[in-house]
C-alpha cells in the first residue's frame, strides 16, 4: 500500500458507475469513508431521483462535511453524451491536486433471462446489450485514463464489478455470461499493456437485490431458477454492504495482482 494511511486511500478522485441502488450505491458509501478531504466522488447512474438521494446522503455525511466534494450524473453510459458528462463532472470534482484515481465499472444490466441462445438472432438486440455492459465500461476506462494520465505521485486504479458468470457458463444467461467474460478480458489486457495502472475484477457473489429477484424469477432454464430461489429461501444471499467491506480491504491491502479475477468467496 501506497498511501501512507494503510486505512486510507488517499486524496482521491473516484468515479462509480451504476452508484444509484445495490451495489454501486454500496460503493459509494465505503468509499466515501476511506477517502481522505480534499477527494471527490463522481456517482453515475441511468436514475435521477435514486442518485440524487445517494449524492444528498453523502454530501451531508462526516466525509461530506470534511470537504468531500460529491457530483452527480445522470447518464447512460451505453452513449457517447453519457460517457463524456461523466469525465466533465469528473473535472469539475477536482478540487485540488488528488494523488490517487479510481474507477468503478459497475454499470450492467441482467439482459433477457427467459430465452436460450439461439433465440437472439437480432443483432440490433444483441448490439444494445453488449454497448451498455461491454463498449460502455470499455470506452469509459480509456476516457478516464486519458483524461487523467500518469504523472509522479499519482495512483490509477480501475476495477471491474464481474462476476462468476465471467468464467462458468449458466444457461439461459447468454447475454449476462457473454458480457462479463468479455470485461475480464479486456481488463486483463489493459493490465499487460498499462502497468502503471492497478487493475481488479471483483466478482461480489450472489447479492440481494433487484438483480436476483429477476433472476429466479425469470430465468429461462429451471435449473437456474431452482438456484437462486433455494439460495434466497436458504438466506444464502449476500449483502451488499457485506460483500462490499471485502472489496474495501482488497483495496486497500493493494496486494492483488493487477488484471486478476478475485471472487468474494476467496477472501
Amino acid at each position: 500500500m501506497s498511501s501512507a494511511d494503510p486505512a486510507s486511500l488517499g486524496r482521491a478522485l473516484c468515479i462509480i458507475t451504476g452508484a444509484s441502488r445495490g451495489f454501486g450505491r454500496a460503493v459509494a458509501r465505503e468509499l466515501s469513508r476511506l477517502v481522505t478531504p480534499g477527494s471527490g466522488l463522481v456517482l453515475a447512474a441511468r436514475s435521477g431521483e435514486d442518485l440524487r438521494a445517494v449524492r444528498e446522503e453523502l454530501a451531508a455525511s462526516e466525509a461530506g462535511r470534511a470537504g468531500l466534494r460529491v457530483e452527480s450524473v445522470v447518464a447512460d453510459v451505453g452513449r457517447t453524451e453519457g460517457l463524456e458528462a461523466i469525465i466533465r463532472a469528473a473535472k469539475d470534482a477536482l478540487i485540488e491536486q488528488v494523488d490517487h484515481v479510481m474507477l468503478v465499472n459497475n454499470a450492467a444490466s441482467l439482459g433477457d433471462v427467459s430465452r436460450f441462445a439461439v433465440s437472439f438472432n437480432d443483432l440490433a438486440e444483441v448490439d444494445s446489450y453488449l454497448s451498455l455492459n461491454v463498449s460502455s465500461a470499455w470506452c469509459l476506462t480509456a476516457r478516464v485514463l486519458q483524461a487523467f494520465p500518469q504523472r509522479p505521485g499519482l495512483r490509477r486504479t480501475v476495477v471491474n464489478i464481474s462476476s462468476l458468470c465471467a468464467i462458468k457458463p449458466f444457461p439461459s444467461w447468454a447475454l449476462y455470461c457473454t458480457g462479463k467474460a468479455a470485461r475480464d478480458m479486456m481488463f486483463q489486457v489493459l493490465a499487460l499493456e498499462e502497468p502503471d495502472v492497478r487493475v481488479l475484477s471483483y466478482s461480489p457473489g450472489p447479492l440481494d437485490t433487484a438483480m436476483q429477484v429477476e433472476a429466479r424469477s425469470r430465468s429461462a432454464d429451471p435449473g437456474i431458477r431452482k438456484l437462486f430461489s433455494d439460495q434466497f429461501a436458504e438466506g444464502k444471499l449476500m449483502s451488499c454492504e457485506a460483500s462490499c467491506a471485502k472489496l474495501m480491504k482488497l483495496l486497500l491491502e493493494d496486494s492483488y495482482t493487477s488484471g486478476a479475477h478475485v471472487d468474494v468467496y476467496d477472501l
